[in-house]
Order: structure tokens, then C-alpha cells, then sequence
């Protein structure tokens, strides 16, 4: 007698919250600020997997063929079901400024039980990296700015050209805000 699986074969693994977040916490401890580099490269390098799913869970669930046909008004609504059935969490996009906002309260790497100084979700910022950039057909750089594992409400992540994204970085550097450093008024990035 052979046992039949009981779903049908996905490319994906599945691996809990705990996981990545003691994964982050032995690299921070064992390698200090490159853990956040290992992490994001770890993450693109998951993107294309990522995006090939996505690919086949979209033509599953919403007949739409290629993830570029997928009309961008609808973009929100269909990556907050993908992500949140893949474990991850719901995600929410919308414009803001030059960028692209990518919203969540419940992301699965962020931990409600860390309150580090600055965002954490490094492996998110990797792997969304490449994922759009796949979906847009272009180059695409992911900046995490507000991250529930320092305290914040949600975790926001900025993806957008990297050009725009360095800058935005090199003026948060230098004390700017966020949503000022995108020439945003404070309700606009709310």
C-alpha cells in the first residue's frame, strides 16, 4: 500500500515565527551588524521560489496567467491572501510618494518580544526585494522603516528604484524622517 500526500506538492518550506526569529538572533549575537547583510541575501535569494509560487498560486486562485496581467488595482488585495496563506502575514500596498508602502501588523518576522533600536526584518527586505522586482520587471530595492520588533505598530517596508531608495537612506541618515526625506506631509505616510 502506498500512501497518497494529502496536498499537492508546493515548491515552498514551511518553517514557524520561532524559527526565523531565533535564526536572527544567533546571527546578531555571533556576527554583530552582518547579520542584517546575511539575512537580506539569504531572503533574495529565496525571491525567485517565491515569485514561482506566487505564479502558480495566482493562475490557482485567480486565473490570471502571468503575474504581470494582474491589474495593479487589485495588487493589495491579492499579496495581503497570498502572503497570509503562506504563514506570513497580511500585507497591505499602496502608493506613497515615489515608493511603493508594504504594510503589516502581524508580519511573521517581526517579534512582538524584541524592542531593538532599529528595524529587524532583514530577510523580509531581501526576499521582497526580489520578489517585485520579478513582478515589475525591473530592479527593486526594499528599506524596512518601521518594524513592529523595535515597538512600532506595523512593519513598513518602502520598495522602489534603488537610486530612490539610497537617497531616502542617505537623508534618514543625516535625521529625516522618513515620510519627510519622500517630501511627505505626516498624514500622507500614515
Amino acid at each position: 500500500m502506498t500512501a497518497q500526500p494529502i496536498h499537492a506538492h508546493r515548491p515552498g518550506l514551511r518553517l514557524g515565527r520561532k524559527v526565523l526569529h531565533q535564526l536572527r538572533a544567533v546571527l546578531e549575537r555571533d556576527t554583530g551588524l552582518q547579520a542584517a547583510s546575511y539575512l537580506q541575501e539569504a531572503g533574495f535569494a529565496g525571491g525567485e521560489e517565491l515569485y514561482a509560487e506566487f505564479a502558480e498560486w495566482l493562475v490557482a486562485t485567480r486565473g490570471v496567467e502571468r503575474p504581470s496581467d494582474l491589474d495593479a488595482q487589485y495588487l493589495s488585495e491579492v499579496l495581503s491572501q497570498f502572503f497570509s496563506e503562506l504563514g506570513w502575514g497580511a500585507l497591505s500596498v499602496s502608493q506613497l510618494g515615489s515608493v511603493l508602502a508594504l504594510d503589516s501588523t502581524e508580519w511573521a518576522e517581526a517579534s512582538d518580544e524584541t524592542r531593538g533600536e532599529f528595524p529587524s526584518c532583514h530577510l523580509t527586505c531581501g526576499l521582497l526585494a526580489d520578489f517585485f522586482g520579478r513582478l515589475s520587471d525591473g530592479l527593486v530595492a526594499v528599506m524596512e522603516v518601521e518594524c513592529r520588533s523595535r515597538g512600532d505598530a506595523r512593519c513598513r517596508f518602502l520598495a522602489g528604484a534603488p537610486e530612490t531608495l539610497s537617497a531616502l537612506y542617505d537623508r534618514m541618515a543625516q535625521g529625516s524622517s522618513y515620510a519627510d526625506a519622500l517630501g511627505l506631509s505626516s498624514t500622507s505616510a500614515a
